[in-house]
């Protein structure tokens, strides 16, 4: 998944402990989940433990899996703080562009509780 990594996230993705090398962080994925969400979206407030719940049960279970949080937040205080809130890693706030180049990749036209879920072995879409 390295150029698949690459070409969607860019070098850096951030994690619980700071910015790590997107490539490294993805490496042994089987599969990686797309979230796009924003902390001022109520039904994405609601969504959002959920999806940390699913994620936890997958990690747990040993899946090769991992998620990737992509924030429609207002600024980065609000990014900070809802990403706190959530298990998995996300595209840096100051990623401004490449945010909107992965909308527009992905045909994600209202990015908010969009989630979007790719294998190595075939694609499928949840909004």
């Amino acid at each position: 998944m390295a150029s698949f990594t690459e070409s969607l996230f860019g070098p850096t993705l951030v994690s619980k402990t700071g910015e790590v090398p997107a490539t490294t962080a993805l490496a042994d994925c089987d599969a990686v989940g797309i979230y796009f969400s924003a902390h001022w979206c109520p039904p994405c407030r609601g969504f959002t433990p959920k999806l940390g719940q699913i994620y936890s049960q997958l990690k747990a279970a040993g899946k090769k899996t991992e998620f990737v949080f992509v924030s429609s937040d207002r600024d980065q205080s609000a990014f900070d703080g809802y990403h706190a809130e959530m298990p998995f890693l996300a595209l840096p706030y100051s990623q401004r562009d490449l945010k909107t180049e992965l909308s527009n990749k992905l045909y994600v036209f209202h990015p908010l509780v969009s989630f979007l879920f790719f294998s190595s072995q075939y694609t499928t879409t949840h909004n």
